[in-house]
């Protein structure tokens, strides 16, 4: 025969200590940076890193991150590594930038599959515009198949 076995006990948790704040100590010691994680950048910000670049050219790829990183009005933040491939499609990106001037606010490009859809789209809106009617990205993606 087996022997009977005690009920397990309730468990008794620590107390949870609690940190005594005195009128002295600052709420937060460390100073948060404005923009610590990265951030995808506009073409007309890269345009920008490339007019620093052309007009400081003894200037390491290192020094040029920390620099835009430091920057008080508006820090760009990017890596080394970003910027080495973004130098080596410098040419791309000025090309963009030369063949249409309102990709300065775009992250990345624009790639158009098939030009003849497009141009009938931009009928299609011109045409719903002309109406005052109001075009949404379903009808687009419904017009476009």
């Amino acid at each position: 025969k087996r022997k009977s076995c005690d009920k397990p006990t309730a468990y008794n948790r620590p107390a949870k200590q609690r940190k005594i704040i005195t009128k002295d100590t600052p709420r937060t010691s460390p100073l948060l940076p404005t923009c610590s994680s990265r951030q995808n950048l506009t073409l007309s910000d890269w345009m920008m890193v490339y007019s620093f670049i052309d007009s400081h050219p003894n200037v390491t790829q290192a020094e040029i991150v920390e620099h835009f990183k430091s920057l008080k009005s508006g820090a760009l933040v990017f890596t080394q590594s970003t910027l080495s491939r973004k130098l080596r499609e410098r040419p791309k990106m000025e090309a963009r930038v030369n063949d249409n001037p309102n990709a300065l606010s775009s992250k990345r490009p624009r790639v158009v599959t098939r030009p003849d859809v497009e141009r009938a789209l931009i009928l299609w809106i011109r045409h719903m515009e002309n109406k005052h009617e109001m075009v949404t990205g379903p009808m687009l993606r419904e017009k476009r198949k």
